[in-house]
Formats: C-alpha cells, structure tokens, sequence
C-alpha cells in the first residue's frame, strides 16, 4: 500500500493542486484564455454527455420504490446543507471571509455527487440499487433546485435579486449541462456497451473536463489577484470549516436514519448519498452562473471539502463493512445456540 493510500489523499487532489500552481505561475491571457474558454465550453458538454451515457435505466427504475429514503437525501441535499450555510453567517467576518463564506453558500446549494456516493455505498454494503436512484436524481433535480438555491442563499445576502436572473441561469444550465446529459442517455443503446467497455477512458475524460475548468476559472481568478484574498489561515480556515460541515451532516442523517427505522443498508445509503456535494456539477456549474473573475474564489471551499468528503467517507465505509462483516459471521452461531 502505498502511502498515498495510506493517507487515504486521492491522486486526483494533488493533480488539481498541480493545475491550481500552473494557472497561478502561467494563467492564460488574451487570445489563449478566448480558446481555452471555448475548450471548455466543450469539455463540459463532453462530460455531461458521457455522464448520460453512463446512467443505466433499469438501475435507476430499481431504486425508486425507496421514496422515503430519497426524500431523506433530499432533503439532506438541498435543505440541511442550505440551512447549516446560513448558520456559517456568525463566522463572518471573524474567521471567514465574505468571499470565502460566499463560496461555502455555492457549496451547500450544489446537488449531490454520484460516481462517489454509489462507491461508498457499495463499499460499505449499502443499498446500492436506492444510491444510484437518489445520487442521480439529484444531480438531476440540481439542474433546477441549485441555481434556486444560489439566488435565495447567495444574492439575498447582498441585498435582494431578480426571479428572472434566476430563469435565465436555469435555462443557461439546461442548455449547457442537461441537454448533453440528455442527447447522451438517448444514445445509450448506441455508445453504451462502449462506454462500459472503456471505463478508464471515460474516468479520464471526466477528470481531464475538470481540470480545464479549473485551470481557466484560476487563471482568471490570478489575474484578478487571488493570492491576495486568499491566505495560508484563509485555506486552514476553510479546512477546519468543511470537516465540521460533514460531520454535522454524516452525524445528522445517521441519527435520522435510525430514529425514522431504516435498516443498516438504507441507513448507509442515505449516510453516503446525503452528505455528498458535486465538484463535477460544481465547478461546471459555477461556470455558467458567476462572472468569470468570481469562479476561482467560489469554488476553492467545494474543491477543498470534495477532497475532505472523500477522505472520511472512505474510512467510514470501511468501519461500516467490517461492522456488516462481523455481524455476518456472527449469526450464524447464533443460530446454533440452543
């Protein structure tokens, strides 16, 4: 094992960081930057295509029964998250700042991520069927609820706004975001066994249409003087802030799991796919709805809680396998007690 994995620190982090330098040192200005955003405009099309592509139908249908269950995540998603962000406001600006606080709003209106909350779940023997079920719709829902969210969270605290700004980022985002999801699920009996085939591909592809993003959102936050906001206790600030954020969340809907009467599997779905925030949605998304030299500053607290996320997620979904594996072993002895 090597110590990365021991670190549990995922490579893709230390990749983003990496772009994070390069755009710091060589932002892309003038002609560069006209072609890099045209690229990127591509690329997020691409990855919402592929996105479609990968979402199986009869998983889905296979989920749905479990409603209660996805109104739990629901409303972990796109109510908790929201409120613990407004609750965030008496930190600033003592120990955040307003932009930084700004940014933990952006988080909390996103919808939940989907590639990570299925592998957890599974991982940890949830319900993977119900995961798949309630990760996708959200991310869906979040296509509409999200930019809601960004307006009422976001642009109340500077003083009010317009429900048509709102109707034209909704539409901004279903033309950049859904429609690609959508052309790409239809074509699903065309591309899919391909898709499924080169999984490592796709992986790549998604993971390469981020890191444009953030290299071009960077590289304009650069010129507008990030380094100048943002500082070393800025960055621990919002370190100490999004391991609280997920534990209040994780602790919140474990207990709520269990108080409403949902079995360990359900419990553990619900754990993974409420707790979760997209940086694939995220990032793309910021993109759409926030002036260029706005994006870099926004998206650093998602960038930086995705990582903390996965981080313990991923050693919670291990102390729940063993839990499940241990109770397994143990039963059948039980069963041969007199």
């Amino acid at each position: 094992m090597s110590w990365l994995q021991r670190l549990r620190i995922d490579k893709f982090l230390l990749v983003l960081i990496c772009v994070v330098a390069q755009a710091s040192f060589f932002p892309c200005r003038g002609i560069a930057r006209v072609i890099f955003e045209n690229l990127t405009t591509a690329a997020i099309a691409l990855l919402f295509f592929m996105h479609g592509a990968k979402l199986s139908r009869e998983a889905v249908l296979g989920g749905i029964g479990h409603w209660k269950l996805h109104v739990v995540v629901f409303l972990s998603t796109f109510a908790l998250f929201p409120l613990l962000g407004l609750a965030m406001k008496v930190f600033v600006p003592t120990l955040l700042s307003s932009s930084v606080y700004m940014g933990f709003l952006y988080l909390c209106a996103l919808p939940a991520t989907v590639q990570s909350a299925i592998a957890f779940t599974s991982v940890a023997c949830g319900n993977v069927a119900a995961a798949i079920c309630s990760a996708s719709a959200s991310s869906i829902l979040g296509v509409f609820l999200s930019p809601v969210l960004v307006r009422l969270l976001m642009y109340t605290q500077e003083g009010g706004a317009g429900g048509h700004d709102t109707l034209h980022a909704i539409g901004s985002i279903i033309l950049q975001l859904m429609v690609p999801s959508i052309i790409g699920h239809v074509s699903r009996p065309l591309i899919g066994g391909w898709v499924a085939r080169h999984k490592k591909l796709v992986n790549m592809t998604d993971r390469s249409s981020i890191l444009l993003v953030v290299y071009v959102a960077f590289s304009t936050a650069v010129v507008e003087g990030i380094w100048q906001q943002i500082t070393g206790w800025t960055l621990v600030a919002i370190l100490a802030f999004s391991l609280v954020l997920l534990a209040v969340v994780l602790v919140a809907n474990t207990y709520a799991a269990r108080w409403m009467g949902f079995d360990t599997p359900d419990e553990i779905t619900i754990v993974f796919c409420g707790s979760k925030k997209s940086l694939a949605n995220g990032i793309p998304m910021a993109n759409v709805l926030f002036p260029a030299a706005m994006v870099g500053t926004l998206v650093l607290p998602l960038m930086i809680f995705h990582q903390v996320q996965l981080m313990v997620c991923a050693v919670l979904a291990q102390r729940y396998a063993r839990k499940q594996a241990a109770l397994e072993a143990t039963a059948p002895d039980e069963g041969r007690r007199p």
